[in-house]
């Protein structure tokens, strides 16, 4: 779920970057990018990948 979040916000930041609009300093291209950077990271470390089967004891 994170991944397709990160994908989102890229594409965002490419629309912003592509399409040259200004914006105000939170809703920059670099600033959206770097939030889709966090959410990959978020992604490929695991976080948000639901519930993980435990071993059973015996």
């Amino acid at each position: 779920m994170l991944g397709i979040a990160a994908a989102v916000l890229f594409f965002i930041a490419f629309l912003i970057n592509a399409a040259d609009l200004s914006t105000n300093e939170v809703f920059a291209s670099v600033n959206v990018m770097l939030i889709g950077l966090t959410l990959l990271a978020l992604h490929v470390a695991g976080v948000g990948s639901g519930l993980q089967a435990r071993p059973r004891r015996r």
